[in-house]
């Protein structure tokens, strides 16, 4: 130590509200990543495949495993009568099992699994087993179940005044239904599990998980054994987009009771095949609606039915409906309004989480009413879109009574993206275009997005975090979220060097691992970085307090004269480095470690009275999109899109313009090209890249725009007042549907109504254009 300033100081890099590289970014591009499948094989290691059900709904009246059992390589075979614990790993309520117990619920649903030497032998065993079916009655869409009255929950209904004498008292009126398809996660890396038995009957997972907390607790209940015995760590996955919140649960459970039956380490690692067959989707919705307006096409009521197909349980289908009802508001003010959710079970495969977690269902089916309703008024669904959106006193509160206390926000980013998209001239081009052409068609599309930000169940809005200081000056950062892809490692080293005033290249985050922070919420609901960011910070401020304290001693000073600045700490007149610091630190007995705790304040919901503050805040963007179809094939393009999202107080720009790139992509394909079919008898067909069809780089926008609306910082106390990014910017692709919507109508000069289901594929564009020019032909 010595009076003045330390040698060596120099500001720190990497803090936060930089564009720093992702911190995984050269070892992706390299291949030097390492993902679950590219541990080392211990010595031993076993392979897994399962038999999967072909049946919707059928008794299992026997199986045949002789010939399976006594295959090359085959350790064992097992099914659901050989769970030593709990067979059901339901996240919320009972109702999946890890295999199909005596009836099977779905063609792809598990029914054997089998350990074996090599994947190749064991994907043959499980050829050779024999399954016995009884057929039962299915019910296979959502309008089935809701005819059958077959539900996993309980309906559930937002209401606000008389909605129905809103309705019918309203000068315009108009009712349609909307069939909303689901959308296959597609990640890079499909589900992978590799269970490692340890001594004690322990265990060591390494799992592709968002959630290591609910696979820890769901091997723990299959083994029939205490939670502190198993452990689970992930650190990274090839993506998740919500699949790997609740559903790596069962692929680690059987891969643990393998590993548990044979003693040797199993991995289990699927197929895009059975991967796409045995596990859940974005939910595909049924809408029906019925609203009122006046002639500026103002909503005066509105009433609707979201029809979530769950499939054959519950799984976080609650929730996702749930969340479907909270947004089909969306940017727009509802005086007098009824949403009714339903959860529909079907003997299909139990669809659950997936980026938007419902949001996007319910925005496009209010885009879809307002878009309506603009076109029965010949407006141009901008104006329709500003004359609904959220205002002042009066025009503040959500159906469900939650203040929106920035309304105003919605209005500047439209007259933004108005100005930026130059929006009013390219509708006059546009118009001019289509004049001009009979086979080409152009349309455009503005759509605005409000988003909550929370988890909707409240215990689920906590964190935790653990922060090591090393003598040597560097600092390990653990924390509950896990690393997908989106950077939140990243955005936890810059917040820890931030606090701590030292570059971000000290810092390491690790793998996310249950044995170091015990019980944290799976990283989802947009909420990561809010949640371990605060608590990352927490952990920090703990650890800086303690050094504070001994300093000021040291120094003979106060603890308020202690400032860490430029990787160095100031104690009155004396300067030390920060590596400095943590020695003498150390020498001194102060502890150089920390955790730190992290509740989101100020939310509350009550489900039974459908009324709270279910959010901290809400997320805004906006986007214009035109496209241009091909009226002879339905086939199409999209020339240009413009996306503005409120980003205010982001802690890495570089990561969010990627995130609102990636979301809104995958948007676009959810509402254009992501077709999921099943065949009569509940058997996916689309379940490989050649079936199904994922966005493309001629799907995405040939002049494609996006910018941050850095603006406002959030008026919440976020981690240094950013904003979430992970979902929102999804449903600004919806823009691309009603830009195809909009091109459709031009076929008919904009005078017919136009019915165009999600996705848009060119099929539906080309049935959609046929349909209008037969109106057309028959003069009405």
């Amino acid at each position: 130590m010595a009076d003045g300033s330390a040698p060596g100081i120099k500001p720190i890099s990497g803090g936060v509200h930089l564009g720093i590289e992702h911190e995984s970014a050269r070892k992706h591009v390299t291949g030097a990543a390492t993902y679950t499948d590219d541990i080392p094989e211990l010595p031993g290691t076993l392979h897994v495949a399962v038999r999967l059900s072909d049946r919707a709904h059928a008794r299992i009246l026997g199986m045949d495993l002789a010939k399976a059992k006594q295959a090359p390589g085959v350790h064992a075979v097992l099914t659901f009568d050989d769970v030593p614990g709990d067979g059901d790993i339901g996240p919320i309520l009972p109702g999946d099992p890890v295999l199909a117990p005596d009836v099977v619920e779905y063609a792809g649903q598990a029914v054997v699994a089998v350990a074996a030497e090599t994947l190749s032998q064991a994907r043959a065993a499980a050829r050779m087993v024999e399954v016995f079916y009884e057929d039962l009655p299915a019910v296979l869409t959502a309008q089935e179940a809701m005819e059958a009255e077959s539900f996993v929950s309980p309906s559930l209904t937002f209401q606000r005044g008389d909605a129905a004498q809103a309705v019918a008292s309203a000068p315009r009126r108009l009712s349609g239904t909307l069939e909303v398809g689901g959308q296959d996660h597609f990640y890079l890396e499909s589900h992978i599990a590799y269970a490692i038995p340890k001594e004690d009957g322990d265990l060591l997972v390494h799992s592709s998980t968002q959630h290591p907390a609910e696979v820890q607790h769901a091997v723990a209940k299959v083994l029939g054994r205490p939670m502190h015995g198993i452990a689970v760590e992930c650190r990274r996955m090839g993506g998740g987009f919500g699949g790997k919140e609740s559903q790596p649960a069962q692929i680690a459970c059987i891969a643990a009771l393998l590993a548990n039956a044979t003693r040797r380490p199993v991995k289990f690692r699927m197929d895009r095949d059975d991967d796409m067959l045995m596990t859940g989707k974005r939910h595909d919705f049924h809408v029906r609606y019925d609203v009122g307006f006046d002639e500026d096409g103002r909503i005066q009521g509105m009433e609707m039915d979201l029809a979530g197909r769950c499939g054959m349980s519950l799984d976080l289908s609650n929730g996702v409906v749930d969340r479907a009802m909270f947004h089909a508001d969306n940017a727009y003010y509802l005086p007098a309004a009824r949403i009714t959710g339903h959860r529909c079970k079907t003997h299909t495969v139990s669809n659950t989480a997936f980026r938007g977690f419902g949001g996007p269902q319910g925005v496009i089916a209010v885009e879809e009413v307002v878009d309506e309703i603009a076109r029965s008024l010949g407006k141009d669904p901008l104006d329709v879109r500003r004359a609904n959106l959220y205002g002042g006193p009066g025009r503040d509160v959500t159906p469900y009574g939650m203040p929106v206390e920035e309304p105003d926000i919605l209005a500047e980013l439209l007259d933004q993206i108005e100005r930026d998209s130059d929006y009013r001239n390219r509708r006059t081009e546009i118009d001019a275009f289509n004049a001009r052409n009979t086979v080409l068609k152009k349309g455009l599309a503005v759509t605005p997005v409000k988003f909550g930000i929370s988890f909707t169940v409240k215990h689920l809005n906590q964190a935790a975090a653990l922060v090591h200081v090393y003598t040597d000056g560097s600092v390990q950062v653990n924390h509950g979220g896990t690393e997908m892809g989106q950077g939140i490692h990243t955005k936890m080293a810059q917040i820890a060097a931030q606090e701590f005033q030292i570059d971000v290249d000290r810092v390491k985050v690790t793998a996310s691992a249950t044995d170091k922070v015990p019980n944290a919420p799976p990283t989802a609901a947009s909420a990561g970085t809010d949640l371990n960011g605060q608590a990352v910070r927490l952990a920090v401020r703990t650890i800086k307090g303690r050094l504070a304290d001994f300093l000021a001693e040291h120094c003979h000073t106060t603890p308020d004269k202690v400032e860490f600045r430029d990787n160095a700490v100031f104690a009155g007149n004396h300067a030390m480095t920060f590596p400095e610091v943590a020695k003498l630190a150390y020498l001194n007995r102060v502890s150089l470690s920390s955790t730190g705790h992290y509740a989101t304040p100020r939310i509350w919901w009550d489900r039974e009275k459908c009324e709270g503050r279910p959010f901290f805040y809400f997320s805004c963007g906006v986007a214009v999109t035109e496209a241009l179809i091909d009226t002879l094939t339905g086939e199409y393009r999209f020339p240009r899109a413009d996306v503005l999202h409120d980003c205010s107080g982001t802690i890495n720009p570089a990561i969010d313009l990627g995130q609102v790139e990636g979301a809104f992509v995958q948007g676009l394909g959810w509402v254009t090209c992501e077709e999921l079919w099943w065949d009569g008898q509940g058997r996916l067909r689309t379940h490989a890249p050649s079936t199904y069809k994922i966005p493309t780089s001629r799907t995405i926008p040939e002049d494609f725009r996006v910018t941050l609306y850095t603006a406002r910082p959030n008026r919440e106390d976020t981690v240094f007042r950013s904003k979430a990014i992970g979902e929102p910017p999804l449903m600004l692709g919806i823009s691309a549907w009603l830009a195809l919507k909009d091109a459709v109508a031009a076929v008919g000069g904009h005078k017919y109504p136009v019915h165009l289901d999600a996705p848009a594929t060119p099929e539906r564009v080309l049935l959609a254009v046929e349909d209008i020019k037969a109106r057309m032909a028959a003069g009405g």
